[in-house]
């Protein structure tokens, strides 16, 4: 893959989740802040964005969207890691959750 081929793919890719922020934003914000994983500031940006602005911003060769942990206890419980019981699935996903959401309340409490 070439240099331009990248660019080209995160372009797309930035446009998908903004236009993606937007409808989840626009169909329940609580919903939408806690997925998306922003604040209600950077969601009424997203929100109030114009079609045009949107593909500026998603225009740009550095990737908008980012993982929303890297904490490796977060993906082994996502992934199961070293974990063989398929059963355990399911509690390992509520766990994940459980983590993500308490980070998502330490960073919007500190802004």
């Amino acid at each position: 893959m070439n240099t331009e081929q990248l660019m080209q793919e995160i372009r797309e890719v930035n446009l998908s989740y903004m236009m993606l922020a937007q409808h989840l934003i626009r169909a329940d914000k609580a919903q939408a802040l806690y997925r998306l994983g922003i604040s209600e500031d950077v969601a009424g940006v997203i929100d109030s964005l114009t079609p045009a602005q949107m593909l500026k911003v998603a225009s740009g060769a550095t990737l908008m969207s980012r993982f929303r942990f890297d904490d490796e206890m977060v993906w082994n419980l996502l992934t199961s890691h070293n974990k063989p019981a398929a059963t355990e699935d399911s509690a390992h996903a509520l766990h994940a959750s459980i983590v993500m959401a308490s980070n998502f309340a330490e960073a919007t409490s500190r802004q």
